[in-house]
């Protein structure tokens, strides 16, 4: 049986969604499929799940934050890619970045759009919520960021942005990246190797 495209679910203010997207195009030339990105907001789903981001569940947890360094060490070798540079100004509020995403696939730019918010937030850190900040940014990347970042408050950009996310949570998630094979789904970056092996 022919698997369904994996779908990546993601939020640019979660430094290893980054570091997944970044592994993602040598799995795609690997099994000949692409990712369908699905644009999120970690906020509300952190808010419908009563999650929290990992700076706040590994505060005082001795080792586990350690580990994780660790992990992203194996991770960044196994996919041969670089390290993100943290963003001074985390948490970031992405609500208007992740809007613009969905902008940016009715505009027709999704993927341009995707690889610039991610430079600006994980490669070359900004204060992506800050909308002049955002607005220039996107523009040295070769996009209209005023216009992205206007169209961003259109209502039917919102509600299809709180589609995904609550789309999101009903289908099991609870964080970001998260990836679905079908029904099937995967949570964090180390998970790429299981979807992978899908498509083996």
């Amino acid at each position: 049986m022919t698997q369904p495209a994996p779908q990546f679910l993601f939020d640019f203010g979660s430094p290893n969604a980054f570091l997944a997207h970044e592994a993602i195009p040598a799995i795609e030339q690997r099994i000949g499929v692409k990712f369908d990105y699905v644009p999120v907001l970690l906020g509300g789903i952190f808010k419908a799940t009563n999650n929290k981001s990992p700076a706040e569940t590994l505060a005082g947890i001795k080792n586990k934050r350690e580990f994780l360094v660790v992990e992203t060490e194996r991770f960044l070798k196994r996919y041969a890619v670089k390290p993100y540079v943290w963003n001074p100004h985390f948490p970031v509020n992405t609500l208007n970045l992740m809007r613009a995403a969905v902008a940016a696939q009715l505009e027709g730019v999704f993927e341009k759009y995707v690889e610039a918010a991610f430079h600006h937030m994980w490669v070359e850190p900004k204060k992506m919520d800050d909308l002049e900040v955002a607005a220039a940014a996107l523009s040295s990347s070769g996009l209209d960021g005023k216009a992205l970042l206007t169209r961003a408050q259109e209502p039917e950009v919102k509600a299809k942005l709180i589609a995904n996310t609550e789309d999101a949570v009903q289908r099991g998630a609870f964080g970001s990246p998260t990836f679905f094979v079908g029904k099937e789904m995967f949570f964090g970056k180390e998970q790429l190797r299981d979807v992978e092996e899908l498509y083996g």
